[in-house]
């Protein structure tokens, strides 16, 4: 045998080594995950319907439009919408965390003059499209504030936070005159809308008034409750009214005004009434996550976010009255400020691409969980993302689109929708149960699950994996065993979130991160932000009750196993 034969045995050799010990490591460290669609948890309810944004103007803008468009037909459900500022005084243009209607304004003699154009068109958008509003009862009229000037800030990406303080937060002059407002805007959407659509709807008093959004105190935020809870239910008696919308519950400051104000609410004397306690139909608190740059590394912390949920769910637990309540988690989110960009905060750069989707699956099916360990009633998490108008394209807002073309996270959105039916049990010898992921986020490996579901004539099956570390490594092998399927074919649609499908914004970068693309390029970039499959439908062959899907899935990627028959 010649030096060059010898050489290239060896190097079949080696090949051949390399590629056993390959398939042998991809054997060793396959996730095998076990659905059962036999064993069921009661009712997948659609918790992920809610979406939110600072920004109300927005609304009926074009972009917002189309996106709303868009979120609309996610679900067979309606959709809910929650927005801030319906009762600011101002001129109707948006800005950065700011929105205004004009619905009150007082003339010369102090008497209300009450105008509902805006809002109107904001609900209309949403009645249009048969989505429904979390109404928000706020912020302050500039002509009710007790500190009406400076009344609107101007905040900008880079400005400190919670630099958002003026006359728009502080506590009206006249409670009666608040409440007078009230009760006229629910009456008026009684009249366009009809009583039967507006039982509908969730009203809610403020946002976030254990922080900067209110400037006054916790016993004042009580009183405004009580007259606009009245308001509210003298207009429309079985309209839905709830609060207070705190910050995260693990907080002792946010759990400390959650707690006096459901106190009042069981025992405290209504400012209205004299009586005890006040009308309370729904409970809203928010939850955070807290990402970070370690090692030029966007670390994310889901533990955090679920911890607020967690803290949340056990002080509603702990009221026997009010246990039975519908929660909604008012603003639900990897981190606070969805109008802080990517550009002026590096820590934010999950956003555009496929971090902040994976996020998003495996964070919601944790809620499931969360709410089975608690025996709380669940409405939903409000998503705090929407757009950004005329901004530029993928800045790194926490949105659901960049000028009109899909991000990432709202295909996951859009496999939610496809899910119905009942919970199935999910189990296998995983890294990671909710438990874990609340207490110490997800560190060392990552976290590959899933969440089932069974219905009358279909089953789907989400499978994520998710780090909070944004570090590209090697795909995963993962094998998804059902059971509980009829027996023979079922048809199976493989969708799929990853760096080549569903994914403009890695479309966009590959045609050179355009700042003014063509229209054939923006054509090609709404194409690509829709959701997509792996491959094309396949019959699968069900052999007693049970058939197996192999894949690949990559770091960050989300797959929907959706089998029909």
């Amino acid at each position: 045998m010649n030096q060059m034969n010898t050489l290239r045995l060896g190097a079949l050799l080696l090949l051949g080594a390399t590629t056993q010990s390959n398939n042998a490591l991809a054997q060793q460290d396959t996730v095998a995950i076990q659905v059962d669609l036999s064993t069921t948890k009661g009712p997948m309810r659609p918790i992920w319907a809610m979406f939110g944004y600072d920004e109300p103007n927005y609304t009926y803008m074009k972009d917002g439009k189309k996106l709303l468009t868009e979120i609309s037909k996610l679900s067979k459900v309606p959709v809910y919408v929650r927005a801030h500022s319906l009762l600011v005084t101002g001129d109707g243009k948006a800005a950065l965390k700011w929105g205004s209607t004009n619905a009150y304004t007082e003339d010369a003699k102090g008497n209300p003059v009450y105008d509902w154009t805006i809002i109107d068109k904001i609900f209309d958008t949403y009645i249009e499209r048969g989505m429904k509003p979390i109404a928000q009862i706020g912020f302050m009229p500039k002509a009710l504030s007790t500190k009406p000037e400076p009344y609107q800030h101007n905040w900008k990406p880079g400005d400190k936070y919670f630099s958002i303080e003026g006359g728009w937060a502080y506590p009206p002059n006249d409670y009666k005159k608040f409440a007078a407002l009230v009760y006229e805007w629910v009456k008026h959407s009684v009249a366009r809308y009809g009583k039967k659509e507006v039982e509908s709807w969730y009203w809610e008093l403020w946002n976030e008034p254990d922080i900067d959004y209110w400037k006054g105190t916790v016993e004042e935020y009580i009183k405004m409750y009580d007259y606009a809870a009245d308001a509210v239910k003298r207009a429309l008696p079985t309209a839905k009214i709830g609060g207070p919308e705190v910050t995260g519950p693990q907080s002792p400051r946010a759990a400390k005004f959650l707690r006096k104000f459901l106190d009042h609410i069981v025992n405290g004397t209504n400012a209205v009434t004299g009586k005890k306690g006040a009308p309370l139909d729904l409970i809203t608190f928010h939850a955070k996550g807290y990402p970070r740059l370690v090692d030029s590394v966007i670390r994310m912390n889901m533990g955090t976010q679920l911890r607020d949920i967690d803290s949340g769910f056990a002080i509603v637990a702990s009221y026997p009255t009010l246990k039975h309540l519908p929660i909604i988690i008012g603003e639900s989110d990897p981190e606070g400020c969805a109008a802080c960009s990517e550009d002026v905060y590096p820590s934010n750069a999950y956003r555009n691409g496929t971090m902040y989707s994976s996020y998003t699956a495996a964070s919601f099916a944790r809620k499931y969980d969360l709410v089975a360990a608690h025996g709380v009633n669940l409405a939903g998490a409000v998503t705090w993302a929407f757009e950004f108008e005329d901004q530029p394209w993928f800045r790194g807002f926490r949105d659901l689109a960049s000028n009109g073309v899909d991000k990432p996270v709202l295909n996951v959105f859009r496999m939610f929708g496809l899910m119905e039916g009942d919970l199935a049990k999910v189990s296998g010898q995983l890294e990671y149960d909710y438990r874990r992921v609340r207490d110490s986020s997800v560190r060392r490996k990552a976290d590959i699950n899933a969440l089932a579901a069974i219905a009358k004539n279909s089953a789907t099956v989400m499978v994520w994996n998710y780090h909070d570390d944004n570090k590209m490594v090697p795909a995963s092998p993962v094998n998804v065993a059902i059971r509980g399927l009829p027996a023979g074919a079922v048809l199976l649609h493989h969708y799929r979130v990853d760096a080549d499908h569903s994914n403009a914004y890695e479309a966009w970068k590959k045609i050179g991160s355009p700042q003014q693309p063509t229209p054939e390029q923006v054509t090609m970039l709404e194409r690509a932000g829709q959701l997509q499959m792996l491959g094309s439908p396949e019959w699968v062959h069900v052999a007693k009750g049970t058939t197996t899907v192999r894949m690949m899935l990559p770091r960050q990627g989300v797959s929907l196993l959706q089998f029909t028959w």
